[in-house]
């Protein structure tokens, strides 16, 4: 389940697929009809420019602020926490209003922090489609959309936290969190040990995008391991 990738036995034939100049080939062209939310999608995007709503540019725009969202985003709220008690106790309190505070626009979204501790363990789950922070998290994993995830995670979470690498002591309890189109949740994970002396911005490097979910535990940057810093 934690990986993002499929396996299947049936063969393609890529013999027709050209070489990049890298080597590497290139993606197929898709020639296939527009779907009828894409032209949706381009029928109102059009009208809106026409009327002097909105400018090709300020789309333009939007779409690049988008696809600058990543998980580097979520990681500087949870080092500012570690790092700020303060801004931990806004963050714990209103996770959308701390994240404006370093800028992050969350838009009109209901942002909660919930805190992992040494007997409580956060996982974040969208049962009915993939309702997930992506102003700060960037675009959800893609077995976060699985069916298997999203059925599994409220009835297994233990099993599915297994299957990622996390095995939790018997006494810590697992908490599943079910976002919602208007609310969306944030997992704020236990500082790791041994990292008392890392700044900041040293310490977003050990904030994985798992962790945020719930899925993983923060962990040392490669080559690096807490005993070292």
């Amino acid at each position: 389940m934690p990986h993002d990738h499929h396996d299947h036995d049936h063969s393609h034939d890529h013999s027709h697929d050209a070489l990049s100049p890298s080597g590497h080939p290139y993606r197929q062209d898709n020639d296939a009809p527009l779907t009828y939310w894409q032209r949706m999608e381009i029928a109102v995007r059009e009208l809106l420019i026409e009327k002097g709503v909105t400018t090709a540019a300020e789309v333009a725009a939007q779409i690049d602020l988008m696809d600058s969202r990543s998980p580097a985003n979520g990681a500087a709220v949870i080092a500012r926490a570690w790092t700020d008690p303060a801004f931990k106790s806004r963050l714990l309190d209103d996770a959308a209003e701390a994240s404006r505070e370093m800028g992050f626009d969350i838009g009109p979204l209901h942002l909660i922090a919930v805190e992992n501790t040494a007997d409580t363990h956060n996982l974040i789950v969208c049962t009915l489609c993939s309702c997930y922070p992506r102003n700060l998290l960037g675009l959800p994993p893609d077995w976060y959309k699985t069916r298997a995830y999203r059925s599994r995670a409220v009835r297994e979470p233990r099993a599915v936290l297994s299957e990622f690498g996390v095995a939790l002591p018997d006494h810590v309890s697992v908490r599943v969190h079910d976002s919602t189109a208007d609310m969306r949740y944030i997992v704020l994970p236990a500082r790791p040990a041994g990292t008392d002396d890392l700044s900041e911005t040293e310490l977003a490097a050990w904030i994985t995008r798992d962790s945020m979910i719930g899925t993983g535990l923060p962990r040392a940057p490669d080559g690096l391991s807490a005993t070292k810093a």
